[in-house]
């Protein structure tokens, strides 16, 4: 069974999704008129605490239990993800590179793109190779957001 939460952060109102054991959806909703309400689940407040710690301090690491339905692809795309410091960016062909397969671009960009646990899995981080901000499902406006909010925190001492 799956339950749900809502935090209203910053760049706007972010639906959390989870099971019993892991959170698995995190996602930006527009049309708050049809947000059902959830059970509360210790799961689902850890959530919500630790992402308003990052909007807040600058939590720069995610310790939730997470999972996502994907190919074995785009599992390792989204592993190597969470590899990525907090406050820096690398581009796709880096992403790809780091995965074993410089060629495999286009299909780690399509991996990226269906990342569903925004923000802790951060795909936002992910650049074009001349640093321009591309490919972001929540709005190119949201990505700058984070990627500005991570610089602007980045030198806090010490991870939350």
């Amino acid at each position: 069974m799956k339950s749900f939460a809502y935090y209203s952060s910053p760049v706007g109102k972010i639906r959390i999704t989870a099971g019993e054991h892991a959170v698995t959806d995190i996602s930006f909703v527009e049309d708050e008129k049809s947000l059902p309400a959830g059970e509360p689940l210790p799961l689902l407040e850890q959530c919500v605490a630790q992402l308003r710690e990052y909007f807040e301090a600058g939590r720069r690491v995610f310790d939730l239990p997470v999972e996502q339905a994907g190919t074995e692809f785009q599992q390792r795309a989204w592993r190597e993800l969470r590899k990525i410091p907090y406050g820096q960016t690398i581009c796709y062909e880096e992403q790809a590179r780091r995965m074993g397969n410089v060629k495999a671009v286009r299909a780690v960009g399509m991996a990226n793109g269906r990342n569903s646990l925004s923000i802790v899995v951060p795909c936002h981080r992910v650049v074009g190779k001349d640093g321009s901000l591309t490919g972001y499902a929540s709005g190119l406006w949201r990505k700058q957001w984070l990627l500005e909010h991570e610089r602007k925190t980045g030198n806090l001492i010490g991870a939350l």
